[in-house]
């Protein structure tokens, strides 16, 4: 760590790079090593996975070898095929693991290998299943060890260890985050933009994404919403720091959601939002001045107290659980512009990039992020926004397996 608080992250020439990233960083275990007796060509032995296990969901990013000679198909082992078959001829796992197709990446050059890049998800909690699973199929044969980031890469590294039979390669969660950011900008999406913003995003009918080159982003604010946030300032592919973060994210929404409307999934919560009106639970500025206040520039739909109208108890006996739902997603998001805005304007960063599993399928939040950073600074700030959201910090477990 620089004197400055900056992290100085360690240089790698890519994907299968013969310089690697020091092993002081990775477990120094013997049993883990056994790794690399496989390697041939500076590769490692297929599968190649990357895992980022947070505090509620698992994200897992498989890449699939597509150009297997006959030779590699002769001497392929059951378990591995049967692996891949698994993954790559199922879009659903059990009752709650979900392959994205539509963020597959096609004909990806990996490590000299060429492929496509899957991602995976599912809740953290259906955990033991995964393990269970990877234990049944005998994955410990093929790998002694997972390289695996996130919260879970701790907390249940005893139990991938004696159930699975698998070391886990703890890797640090911003380091992965940031790596897996600019590989997967660079590579684009099968051929579009990967990064994007909105434009008009106050306006249903004039709204829309414009793709965007992050090619030379620096210096850039990126923040990660989940369960919680981390917001980072990134002023090269090598440095960047922790700026801060707020407990307060998505997995705050998602629990709200639960005690005030009895939702079960994220999915719902985010639906039942979409039909609510949030001006009938929160108290807006127009409420308590009867317009804008124009003094200070605040209109009069600006909120001023979240939840506010729920003082009163007529308004708390009429309003429906839609309404406290996308009160309750406006609160959160309004929070972390809010956050976001203020260390832009103190880092002097004006492009903000926002990633995380909060925005899958939360087109509320994108447009009202969008809106609010542009509107508040008067034009100086813009947000961004990834295809691939949540996914980030998987593949900087995967190009970690394959540059060390």
């Amino acid at each position: 760590m620089a004197q400055d608080g900056r992290r100085r992250a360690s240089s790698s020439d890519g994907p299968c790079s013969s310089a690697g990233t020091p092993r002081e960083r990775l477990n120094s275990n013997p049993r883990a090593r056994q790794r690399f007796d496989s390697f041939r060509k500076n590769r490692p032995p297929f599968p190649w996975f990357g895992l980022d296990i947070g505090g509620t969901l698992v994200k897992l990013v498989y890449f699939e070898p597509r150009d297997i000679t006959a030779e590699e198909e002769q001497e392929e082992v059951e378990n591995l095929k049967s692996i891949r078959k698994y993954l790559t001829s199922n879009v659903a796992y059990g009752q709650t693991g979900i392959r994205d197709v539509h963020l597959e990446l096609k004909d990806l050059t990996m490590c000299g290998r060429k492929g496509n890049l899957h991602f995976i998800r599912f809740p953290t909690q259906d955990l033991p299943v995964f393990i269970q699973m990877a234990r049944d199929k005998q994955f410990s044969s093929l790998h002694t060890s997972l390289c695996a980031t996130g919260g879970g890469a701790y907390k249940f590294e005893e139990d991938f260890l004696t159930v699975g039979g698998l070391e886990l390669w703890k890797l640090d969660e911003l380091d992965c985050l940031i790596k897996g950011v600019l590989f997967i900008d660079s590579v684009g999406f099968n051929g579009q933009s990967q990064c994007f913003y909105l434009e008009n995003p106050k306006d249903p009918e004039r709204c829309q994404k414009i793709p965007y080159n992050l090619e030379n982003p620096y210096p850039l604010l990126l923040v990660n919403i989940g369960s919680g946030v981390s917001i980072l300032a990134v002023y090269s592919k090598e440095d960047y720091k922790r700026v801060t973060g707020t407990s307060i994210g998505g997995g705050t929404f998602f629990g709200l959601c639960c005690l005030l409307t009895g939702c079960s999934t994220f999915e719902e919560a985010l639906e039942m939002a979409s039909l609510g009106d949030s001006t009938n639970v929160d108290k807006l500025v127009r409420d308590i001045y009867g317009g804008d206040y124009e003094r200070f520039g605040l209109p009069g739909y600006a909120v001023a107290s979240s939840f506010g109208n729920m003082m009163s108890k007529e308004k708390r006996e009429s309003v429906s659980k839609e309404d406290l739902a996308r009160a309750t997603l406006i609160t959160i998001t309004n929070n972390i512009g809010s956050i976001a805005r203020m260390c832009a304007v103190n880092e002097n960063i004006n492009r903000v990039v926002f990633v995380g599993n909060f925005l899958r399928i939360n087109t509320i939040s994108m447009k009202l992020l969008a809106y609010a950073l542009e509107y508040w600074s008067n034009g100086q700030l813009k947000a961004y926004f990834l295809e691939h959201e949540g996914y980030f910090g998987a593949v900087g477990a995967l190009l970690e397996l394959l540059t060390t």
